[in-house]
């Protein structure tokens, strides 16, 4: 699928998908496969939590199209982990693991702790001069959200380095007044943030934490579906990865988000489409 953009969810393995998105009777062993037909990234979620096995990646290096595209985390135990200047050894141990899915891995993700304070920039700096691999960045401490100098230290920082700026826009869900669980848990876990559109180089990042009603995401999308549209004729190459609380609507957000799109991109492909609504005959009168 060839796309000006890059568009994915948080992962590529929900069973619930099966509903509207894979076959009703895929294989969660070829969900990859069939991600990859409808989608060209996924957001590297499972990375963060836990690195890979080496026979993992190599599957997942068989099933992903060279144009796909797959922002892997570092595990948290770096980016989490205390100094990063002394977390460059694990990191270059992940990076070799991932190495068999070669330019597919752009950009790594580092995903900071909201305890990464301006005062550790120094760190960053150091991390990211020692890596030398495309990075993107995303930070969570109030002070480089306040538009004052420890925000325009950072931007300058990554700017400087050639490094992305990961924009989180968490509104659509800290918009929602709810009792279920799923939705609960996100909004306790989800930093409440403003979101930073950032594009220091051709490949922007963005995730989008949505509403778990479909239509409800729409006014925070519309902004969203403007700033990639430019981004594209401005000769960049986007990323956008659309959640939602439990991820059980994820893909049908991201379809969403695309379909909204092609709308202001006349032209611009559709989706592929693997699932068939099944066809009820209906029995004619005796």
């Amino acid at each position: 699928m060839s796309l000006p953009y890059y568009l994915g969810c948080p992962s590529w393995s929900e069973n619930a998908w099966r509903e509207y998105l894979y076959p009703p009777d895929a294989r969660p062993a070829d969900f990859l496969n069939l991600y990859s037909q409808v989608f060209n990234a996924v957001e590297g979620n499972t990375t963060f939590y836990a690195s890979p096995a080496a026979n993992t990646v190599q599957r997942w290096a068989e099933s992903m199209p060279e144009h796909f595209r797959f922002t892997a985390k570092f595990p948290r135990e770096i980016s989490h982990g205390g100094d990063l200047r002394e977390q460059l050894t694990a990191a270059d141990t992940f990076v070799q693991l991932l190495k068999p899915l070669g330019e597919r891995v752009s950009p790594l993700w580092l995903q900071l702790s909201k305890s990464f304070t301006p005062q550790r920039l120094p760190e960053l700096a150091g991390f990211i001069d020692a890596l030398e691999r495309p990075l993107a960045v995303e930070v969570r401490h109030d002070d480089f959200f306040a538009r004052g100098d420890s925000e325009r230290m950072l931007n300058r920082l990554l700017l400087d380095r050639g490094v992305e700026r990961i924009c989180l826009d968490p509104r659509a869900l800290f918009s929602c007044t709810s009792t279920e669980p799923s939705v609960l848990h996100a909004q306790s876990k989800k930093p409440r943030v403003p979101p930073r559109p950032a594009a220091f180089t051709r490949f922007p990042q963005v995730r989008f934490i949505g509403h778990p009603l479909l239509e409800a995401n729409d006014p925070f999308l519309l902004p969203w579906v403007e700033k990639i549209a430019l981004w594209i004729e401005e000769g960049r190459t986007p990323y956008i990865f659309l959640h939602t609380a439990d991820n059980l609507l994820a893909a049908k957000l991201a379809q969403r988000f695309h379909g909204m799109l092609m709308q202001r991109l006349p032209g611009l492909a559709a989706l592929a489409e693997l699932y068939r609504e099944p066809v009820i005959e209906q029995l004619g009168l005796l």
